[in-house]
């Protein structure tokens, strides 16, 4: 798999989103993207307990854990590459994330505008 540019929202160098808990479809702690990641896990976002709850809610439990898979279970404030498509679905439900567009991948702008991402833009960002 040959990862896409790494490049963020804004037209910079893609910065980290997380390595602890470690997320990006490579594992590599950034959001980085190819052709085969049908997901597109490309949005750095926040988490928060309502965000968390509704992902569960709509069938994709990111708060449990699973040793299994290596993956601790996300926590209010942890960072996580999350598929575009969630988000969006979450923003038009009225509960999305928080986002770093510094870590966001540019290839999340296929299905989420940069508008509605700048409106859930963490401060810093």
């Amino acid at each position: 798999m040959k990862k896409d540019d790494s490049v963020n929202v804004l037209g910079k160098v893609l910065a980290p989103c997380s390595t602890n808990p470690l997320t990006g479809f490579f594992r590599d702690g950034q959001c980085n993207t190819c052709a085969e990641d049908q997901g597109s896990h490309t949005v750095c976002a926040v988490m928060t307990a309502e965000f968390l709850a509704y992902s569960k809610y709509v069938g994709n439990d990111l708060s449990t854990p699973r040793p299994e898979f290596h993956f601790p279970g996300l926590n209010p404030g942890d960072h996580w590459c999350l598929c575009a498509a969630r988000f969006l679905q979450a923003h038009d439900e009225g509960c999305a994330p928080q986002v770093d567009l510094k870590a966001t991948h540019r290839r999340a702008l296929e299905i989420v505008p940069l508008e509605i991402l700048k409106r859930y833009a963490e401060e810093d960002t």
